[in-house]
C-alpha cells in the first residue's frame, strides 16, 4: 500500500479578540498590541486540512474529498464564518482566540469525525505570512 497525503483548503472570514481576562487593559495592550482592541477585529482565514493514509485498493482514495469538504462546511465554516469567534462561538468564550488555539479546536471537531487510521494535520494562515500548523512535527 502507498501512503499519500491529500489536502482541502478552504477559507472563512471571522471577529476576535486577543485578550487576557486576568490582566488590565495596559498589559493586554501590551502584550497583544491592536489585537486586543476592545471592538474587536478581523481576518480572512486561509485553512488547510492535511488527511495521510494508505489509499483504499478499491478506491484510490486516502479519503472522499467531496466528504471531507462537507464535512469541513458543516463543522467548521458554519461555526466559525463571519463570526465573532469570541462572543458567537463557544469554542473561545473561556479560550483566548489565537491563531494556535483556533487551529487546535478545528483539530479537535475534525479529528472525531475522520478515521483515527488517518493522520490530521491542520495548517492556519492568518495572514499571508502568518499561519500555524496543528499538531506540530514530522510525522503528524
Amino acid at each position: 500500500m502507498s501512503r499519500v497525503s491529500i489536502f482541502r483548503r478552504e477559507h472563512f472570514n471571522a471577529a476576535h479578540r486577543l485578550f487576557n481576562p486576568s490582566w488590565d487593559d495596559a498589559k493586554n495592550q501590551l502584550v497583544f498590541g491592536k489585537c486586543s482592541n476592545p471592538n474587536y477585529h478581523g481576518h480572512n482565514y486561509d485553512l488547510e486540512v492535511k488527511i495521510t493514509g494508505e489509499t483504499d485498493p478499491e478506491t484510490g482514495y486516502v479519503t472522499d474529498l467531496k466528504k471531507l469538504s462537507n464535512l469541513i462546511k458543516d463543522q467548521v465554516l458554519s461555526k466559525f464564518d463571519h463570526k465573532n469567534l469570541n462572543l458567537d462561538t463557544p469554542y473561545f468564550r473561556h479560550t483566548n482566540p489565537t491563531a494556535e488555539n483556533i487551529a487546535i479546536v478545528i483539530y479537535g471537531i475534525l479529528r472525531s469525525e475522520i478515521d483515527s487510521g488517518l493522520e490530521l494535520k491542520i495548517r492556519l494562515y492568518e495572514t499571508e505570512r502568518n499561519f500555524v500548523e496543528y499538531p506540530a512535527g514530522e510525522g503528524s
